[in-house]
């Protein structure tokens, strides 16, 4: 016996078509019409779209920072994700100075032992490869490719701590070539950044709105320049996470013109969130605002919209990191420094997109699914697992209401923070029902925003070095 999803409008990256979709399993078994029900459970999915369940690849779960540690583990961040119509995240394990890999790696499975609720993957922030000659760490990026982790994570911010140089960037990239591994890149340029917020705290600009100001869009460009062009003499593939604002849109688009092998990605905080609304320099409030690359002016919009239309931009991700506002933003209260870079999103990523991409008129249902789950899969290296609706794949699947009123409030969202980017907001469109490998975890019809599933059913994904699918 299998379930039987039945009058469905099926929406691929390239279509929408109605069809039924049978499930035996965990996984998708046929896809087509004329499906019998007998023995079946049947599913009527009639006024419904039927998508691949929404994949993440950027989110910062149980993760150490600036003094305290995100708000959201394993357990209620990838249950916020799957009541939000995501059924996959790729999370980062952070590689500390000093340390190895492994030890990275060990701590960061230990985090998601027995807690995940969907399936997950890693990718590994290298910031170090050891003494000497560096040949113990590129020996560790040939382990954690072995081990399914095919993307390595390079941060050109936050010095002493996670930023790396040129020298040691340039170094991974040339071994990630030769893996055929993906580097995502935090582009920034950390040092001048540090130069600006230290004279900006001089002279007693301390308070939230400032931080948004030291984060220059022409030193996030100048970065994702820079990092493409050194993974273009690398020979690598690099992904550009959290572009932000339209100059740094055109160094990613210059780069792609001339052939480099470079991929970007945005969030939904940069899509419809501002600097002149939600940072204008009122107050203490805007300490939930704090992440990084920060919020930019307002016409920086519609640029990126335009991006993920015309394909410079390939995935949108939310670079979930949440903080509670009471207690952990309040820890950067007089010193914007202080205040934990991260926000909350996971668990609206689909909604914000659907509702001012598809329902605006700027992006298509397939377009859609695209940008959530079928690019991320093929990019990193899980599309003959994950990303499509098609037989053989796992079934996560997304019964989706183009028409459902959704309000997000923070009062009944399933992320641990006290807050929400988008409280109060009413969007149309909203996940229905969310198969997890085959296995109902949401039914946002009959229990709204409950999680059904086990805790600890989450598995990981060993992905394949695929270059980003660039090769």
């Amino acid at each position: 016996m299998g379930i039987l999803i039945k009058n469905g409008i099926v929406v691929s990256a390239t279509e929408s078509k109605q069809l039924d979709v049978l499930l035996a399993g965990e996984t998708i078994a046929w896809v087509g019409t004329g499906i019998s029900e007998a023995g079946h459970e049947v599913v009527d999915a009639t006024g419904l779209l039927v998508m691949p369940g929404g994949i993440d690849v950027h989110t910062h779960l149980d993760m150490p920072f600036g003094g305290t540690t995100s708000a959201d583990d394993y357990t209620t961040g990838t249950q916020a994700a799957a009541v939000g119509g995501t059924t996959t995240v790729i999370d980062f394990a952070l590689q500390s100075q000093g340390h190895t890999m492994r030890e990275a790696l060990d701590v960061w499975r230990a985090k998601s032992k027995d807690k995940a609720c969907v399936d997950f993957s890693l990718h590994m922030a290298v910031t170090d490869l050891g003494p000497g000659d560096g040949a113990q760490g590129l020996r560790e990026m040939e382990e954690m490719v072995a081990e399914g982790i095919s993307s390595f994570k390079l941060f050109m911010a936050y010095p002493g701590v996670l930023m790396i140089d040129d020298g040691l960037m340039f170094r991974v990239m040339q071994k990630a070539a030769a893996l055929n591994a993906l580097c995502c890149v935090h582009a920034e340029n950390g040092s001048a950044i540090d130069i600006v917020v230290a004279q900006m705290i001089a002279e007693g600009k301390t308070e939230p709105h400032y931080h948004a100001l030291s984060r220059s869009p022409k030193a996030e460009a100048e970065a994702t320049h820079r990092a493409i062009a050194l993974a273009d003499m690398a020979g690598a593939a690099v992904y550009i996470v959290h572009v932000s604002n339209e100059d740094s849109l055109a160094a990613l688009k210059f780069m792609q013109g001339r052939g480099a092998k470079a991929l970007g990605e945005t969030c939904p905080q940069y899509l419809v969130l501002s600097i002149e609304d939600q940072m204008p320099g009122k107050g203490w409030d805007e300490a939930k605002y704090v992440f990084t690359p920060p919020l930019r002016e307002k016409w920086n919009q519609e640029p990126l919209w335009g991006a993920l239309r015309d394909g410079s931009l390939a995935v949108v991700s939310t670079d979930h990191c949440p903080f509670r506002f009471a207690d952990q933003k309040e820890l950067g209260r007089g010193d914007f420094r202080k205040i934990p870079n991260g926000g909350p999103g996971v668990e609206n990523r689909l909604q914000i997109l659907w509702h001012f991409g598809v329902n605006a008129g700027r992006i298509t249902p397939e377009r859609f699914v695209a940008l959530c789950a079928t690019n991320p899969a093929r990019i990193f290296g899980m599309e003959k697992q994950k990303g499509s609706i098609a037989a053989g794949l796992d079934a996560d699947i997304v019964l989706w209401n183009p028409k459902a009123e959704y309000t997000i409030s923070a009062a009944t969202q399933c992320m641990a923070t006290d807050y929400s980017m988008f409280d109060g907001w009413k969007v149309v469109g909203n996940a229905a029902k969310v198969y997890s490998r085959g296995e109902l975890v949401v039914n946002n019809v009959a229990q709204p925003g409950r999680f059904l599933g086990e805790t600890g059913r989450g598995r990981f994904v060993k992905r394949e070095a695929n270059g980003g699918g660039l090769a």
